[in-house]
This record gives structure tokens, C-alpha cells and sequence, in this order.
């Protein structure tokens, strides 16, 4: 009896499913236009997203634009970059290198200062500073225009200036300043200084200056082509990062017509110096 009812039920099916089957197959067919070609591609317009924040908007901002972010602020700088005694071969000096800036990620007003004071005779030996608009050209470099005073030697002189302050590949830290004087004389000056890592606070940085000039100016004890150059290394210890005490040796030496005139004025030419000192920033 059972086998007999699902035998009458397998016959059925058929007759029930197909039927259906057509009538889906029937209105799927409803839904598409018969030629591919007449089919709709364009999409239905939407509301329109709003691109910009609005002024005196409460709370969040709900549209889906760009969003305001602290990213040209009002920043500024100090930077004691040498504070240093230095032995000199006996004439012992203190040396200042300082700079501060001033501004936002593209324009900032810089000032530098560097020179020496002879701790016997108490006096200044070399004194200058620059004051420039500092512009961000590049990613690492910005162009800097501005002027230099020298209040030492004397008489005092006065400069424009315009150069470039950097980042180089490979993390070398380079700075390139050319000057035309009042009376139209013009130099250059180069510093180059590189970070070596020993550990996370034990740091060796070399170190290296020149300084080059077109025209000779004897009174000032300049001479035509490169003036001098400089080496050293300083290692210093970063107590904290801002703060950091230092020693190291440099050596200097006067060439071609400066060391002419260094030589008749009985200076030395030739001098290495041991120094010890600060490096601090906030």
C-alpha cells in the first residue's frame, strides 16, 4: 500500500514542477528588453556629496569631505648647535653656533649666530648673524634669503645672502650660503655634518666647513679662492634629547692668499683644537 502511494506521487511531481518552472522562466523573461542594445546603462543620480566643511557646523562634521587637521601651525625653535671651549694650541676660545627659527612647515624666519671670544685677551675675535626668509622648496630643503652682519673683525660689514638648508640622501646635513658684501664683494660658505649612531644615546658627529672667495680682501685678511677648512668630530652623550654634553677635536688650517696674510700677521695657520661642550634645543 505505501510503496503504491509514493509510486502514484513520483508520477505526479512532474506534471506540478514543470508548470512552475515555466512561469518563473516567463517572468524573468518580463524583467530584460528582448535586444540586449535597449537595455539602461545609466546610473540613477543621486544627492550630490558635500566636498567641504561647513563654517560654524555643531558637533562632528557629517559630510564625507576632507577634514580639518593641525597641519600648518605656528611652530618655533631653539638651537644651540656648538657651545663650546676649545683649546686651540694654547689660545684657548669659546665658540658659539646657535639658531632659532620661527613659522610654519613652508615659510619660516630664521636667525643664526655664530663667532669666538678669546679668553686672553678678553675679547671677540670673530662675531656674525643672519636673519632670513626661509621658504620650503623641496621635501628636506628649503631656500633662504636674508642678510649677515659681521660685527667682528673690525670694521663691521654687512651682507645679502642667499642659500639653501637641508637634508641630503643618506642623512647628511648640509647648509650652502653665498653673500655679496656692501662693497660688491662676494663669498660662499659650506658646512656639511652627519649623525653616526652608536647607540640610541652615544652619537659621533663629523663634521665639515669651508668658506671660499672671489675677490681678496686684505684688510679683512681674506684672500682670492678657498679661505680655509675645517674638521672635526665631536661625540656626544644625549642625557635626554634636548640636552646633550659633548667633547671631540677640530682642525682648522688657512690656505693660499688667507694664509698669506694670516702668516705676516704672525696667526697661526694650522691649529687643532680639543673641545668639549653642549648641544641643547627646545
Amino acid at each position: 500500500m505505501k510503496i503504491g502511494i509514493v509510486i502514484l506521487m513520483l508520477t505526479l511531481l512532474p506534471a506540478v514542477v514543470l508548470p512552475a518552472d515555466k512561469s518563473v522562466i516567463h517572468s524573468k523573461e518580463q524583467e530584460f528588453p528582448a535586444v540586449y542594445q535597449e537595455a539602461g546603462t545609466d546610473p540613477e543620480r543621486g544627492r550630490d556629496i558635500q566636498k567641504y566643511a561647513e563654517d560654524n557646523q555643531e558637533g562632528a562634521q557629517k559630510n564625507v569631505g576632507p577634514q580639518f587637521v593641525h597641519d600648518n601651525e605656528i611652530f618655533a625653535v631653539f638651537r644651540g648647535d656648538r657651545l663650546e671651549f676649545q683649546t686651540a694650541e694654547g689660545n684657548e676660545n669659546l665658540l658659539w653656533d646657535v639658531q632659532a627659527w620661527a613659522g610654519s612647515d613652508y615659510n619660516k624666519l630664521w636667525f643664526k649666530s655664530e663667532g669666538t671670544w678669546l679668553i686672553d685677551p678678553e675679547t671677540f675675535e670673530e662675531a656674525e648673524t643672519e636673519l632670513f626668509y626661509s621658504r620650503n622648496i623641496a621635501k628636506f630643503w628649503d631656500l633662504q634669503i636674508g642678510v649677515r652682519h659681521d660685527f667682528k673683525p673690525d670694521p663691521d660689514r654687512t651682507f645679502a645672502a642667499l642659500g639653501f638648508e637641508g637634508l641630503a640622501p643618506y642623512w647628511f646635513e648640509i647648509e650652502a650660503t653665498g653673500y655679496v658684501s656692501e662693497d660688491g664683494d662676494i663669498s660662499a660658505g659650506f658646512e656639511a655634518e652627519y649623525d653616526l649612531l652608536l647607540s640610541q644615546r652615544l652619537i659621533l658627529q663629523p663634521r665639515f666647513e669651508t668658506r671660499i672667495a672671489l675677490q681678496e680682501v686684505e684688510k679683512y685678511g681674506v684672500g682670492q679662492g678657498i679661505n680655509d677648512i675645517e674638521l672635526g668630530a665631536r661625540l656626544r652623550y644625549e642625557i635626554q634629547r634636548e640636552f646633550a654634553p659633548y667633547i671631540g677635536v677640530s682642525w682648522s688650517r688657512k690656505l693660499g692668499e688667507t694664509k698669506d696674510f694670516a702668516q705676516e700677521e704672525g696667526e697661526d695657520t694650522d691649529v687643532i683644537s680639543f673641545v668639549a661642550g653642549l648641544r641643547v634645543w627646545f
